[in-house]
């Protein structure tokens, strides 16, 4: 904008003044007006009653869509019954809504129906180790994330060349490292051991079997995973002590709904931080192995 120099007398400035003061006001009236209006409008759009929090509290039941195969995430236990991190998030998200953990409905699906159950409103909520991705956030809304996951490198604790990173480091290309076949496994592996060759494998069970009958030296796999591994099988089995790739896992919800993503947020918020710790708590040792120190009081900690 040019500025713009003209002389007037004291009476014109006086008018002119006051033409300004006036036309000031109006604006500021005018600007408080359609930011009200704005907000009144914004409010308008949410509308609490056709939130899937209400339709979910109206059916009685909530719908999950997780799967079933991928301990210590979500698989089944000896007696058949549905087990994992995610299978207690989901109950965690139960008994917040009904007081009662066992009012859900689990749909069993492949990670690559996680997106198409929820935009086709088959599922209230995803709880399928689903990591949070720019990608997907266009497709979904994701809660806060309750756990951080990264890959790392299992060993046979009775290997007496391989024991931690450093050794396999060391041996470059004289050692191979077994993982589930994926596009993009061998540039994952080369962030970490830049010139170990690489063997795919169909499942991490296949891989796993490699290891044991030493096909492979090392077996990259979930952090978590590989806590669940050496949890089970005690003494077998021994971490390098090397992670890398840090992703994080959350749930996910059909996009268009602030009321139930907001709903959603507070139970696991407060699962990490508040009334319902103890529940987190338990299950990060159970599934995990990971002691998790509890919140201090005063000022909340996440926001230091």
């Amino acid at each position: 904008m040019t500025d713009k120099t003209t002389k007037t007398t004291e009476a014109e400035e006086a008018t002119t003044s006051r033409r300004n003061l006036f036309a000031g006001a109006l604006g500021t009236a005018v600007v408080a007006g359609a930011v009200l209006g704005t907000s009144k409008t914004a409010q308008a759009t949410v509308d609490s009653s056709k939130s899937k929090l209400q339709q979910v509290l109206s059916r009685g039941v909530l719908r999950v869509g997780t799967g079933s195969t991928n301990p210590p995430w979500h698989f089944e236990d000896d007696t058949g019954k549905l087990v994992g991190m995610d299978i207690d998030m989901a109950r965690l998200i139960a008994k917040s809504l009904f007081d009662d953990p066992e009012k859900i409905e689990f749909v069993i699906q492949g990670s690559d129906a996680r997106i198409p159950s929820l935009i086709t409103d088959k599922v209230d909520v995803i709880c399928q180790w689903m990591t949070i991705t720019a990608g997907r956030a266009q497709q979904v809304e994701f809660t806060v994330p309750y756990y951080r996951e990264g890959v790392g490198l299992l060993v046979m604790a009775d290997n007496p060349k391989y024991k931690k990173f450093d050794d396999l480091l060391k041996a470059g290309d004289g050692i191979t490292v077994g993982a589930m076949q994926n596009v993009f496994i061998e540039d994952w592996i080369h962030k970490g051991l830049p010139k170990a060759k690489v063997d795919q494998f169909d499942s991490p069970d296949s891989t796993l079997q490699a290891l044991n009958a030493g096909r492979v030296d090392a077996y990259l796999g979930d952090q978590s995973a590989i806590r669940w591994l050496m949890n089970q099988f005690p003494g077998r089995y021994a971490d390098s002590g090397y992670g890398w790739l840090p992703n994080s896992y959350a749930s996910a919800v059909r996009p268009g709904d602030p009321v139930w993503l907001n709903w959603v947020n507070t139970v696991y918020r407060e699962a990490l931080m508040g009334v319902d710790f103890d529940t987190m708590k338990a299950s990060y040792k159970k599934w995990f192995g990971i002691d998790v120190a509890t919140p201090k009081v005063g000022f909340p900690s996440e926001f230091q």
